[in-house]
This record gives C-alpha cells, sequence and structure tokens, in this order.
C-alpha cells in the first residue's frame, strides 16, 4: 500500500492504517527504538506508542513524507524512554554517540539541548547534503539510527577501524563547518 494511501485511512480514521503502518514501516520503527532501547520489550511498546500518537496526530497533521514521520516519533518516543531508563540502570549506546557529537557542537550547553535551536538544525542540514551519500549514510546511522559501529561496518561493508576513522573524519568536517558558521568556538 502506498503512503499516500495510509495516511488517507488516518485521516478518514478507520483502524486499518495503524495494520497498514505495521505491515511496511513496523520493522523500520523497531529497529529505531531497539537501537536506543536495547530491549525487545521496550521497543515494542515504544512502536505501539508510535502508532497510537501518528493515530492522534492524524488529523490534523498530514506527513509530507510517512516513513520520516514515523521515524521522529519512534525516535523521539525511544529517547524519552530510555531517559527514564537511564534514572534506573545505566546503559551507554545513547550516552557515547552523543559524546562523540559533543566534540563537534558543544559550547557552553549540551547536544541535547543545542539540537533545539533552529540554526543548528539548519546547519547540520547544508552540512549533510554537501556530504557523500555513502558518507551520510554512516553519519545517520550512527548519529540518528544509534547503530553501532560494528553494525555500520557490516552494513558498509567497510572495516570497523575504517569506520571510525571515516565517522572522525566528517566529525572533524562537521566541526570546522560549524566554526564557519559562528556555531562552535
Amino acid at each position: 500500500m502506498e503512503d499516500e494511501e495510509i495516511i488517507d485511512l488516518y485521516w478518514n480514521r478507520q483502524e486499518r492504517a495503524i495494520l497498514e503502518t505495521d505491515k511496511k514501516y513496523g520493522k523500520y520503527c523497531n529497529t529505531i527504538s531497539f537501537n536506543i532501547l536495547q530491549n525487545k520489550e521496550e521497543s515494542k511498546e515504544c512502536v505501539n506508542d508510535t502508532y497510537l500518537k501518528t493515530w492522534n496526530s492524524i488529523p490534523p497533521q498530514r506527513p509530507n513524507v510517512l516513513k520520516v514521520y514515523l521515524g521522529k516519533i519512534a525516535r523521539n518516543l525511544a529517547i524519552n524512554q530510555y531517559e527514564r531508563k537511564k534514572a534506573k540502570k545505566r546503559d551507554y549506546t545513547l550516552e557515547i554517540a552523543l559524546e562523540e557529537l559533543n566534540e563537534c557542537i558543544s559550547s557552553n550547553n549540551n547536544v541535547e539541548e543545542q539540537l533545539k535551536y533552529n540554526d543548528l538544525i539548519k546547519m547540520l542540514n547544508a552540512f549533510l547534503a554537501k556530504l557523500s551519500q555513502n558518507k551520510r549514510k554512516i553519519f545517520l546511522e550512527r548519529y540518528w539510527y544509534l547503530y553501532s559501529i560494528k553494525e555500520i561496518s557490516s552494513n558498509n561493508k567497510i572495516s570497523e577501524s575504517n569506520t571510525k576513522a571515516i565517522l572522525m573524519r566528517i566529525r572533524n568536517q562537521l566541526k570546522d563547518y560549524l566554526k564557519e558558521g559562528g556555531l562552535y568556538e
């Protein structure tokens, strides 16, 4: 089923929308959630919450790209759940990825606070647009989908050391780019 048809199902308040969403994007949303939460049950719960939030937001919203819309909801819900989980026990997957980005973005604020600023987001998007498709994919796998170095290496058929080197070069380029734009000192 095409995305427009799925969105129409939501718009017309037909419960089949959730079934069709799960068929087409369930694995995608689960991957995003699992990479953050590292727990199958919590990831499944997060995906169900994603469907509920989607149901409650369409209408009035009508997403341009359903996959991105669902991914953003799943990611935000998983990060919120991760924060609650972090209060109980430590899981460093998300913290390591954000710490790596902190090297390029940080000033007096932490990464989460800085990512809220529209200027930074615009600059990040412009920076990513300048990267080759392969480098952009590696960057997003690490810092959006929160894949491990091992997973990124496997996905891209390169060694782990090459993956680390590529990510380090991209972070350095990003740091320079943000310095030129006045967002990093």
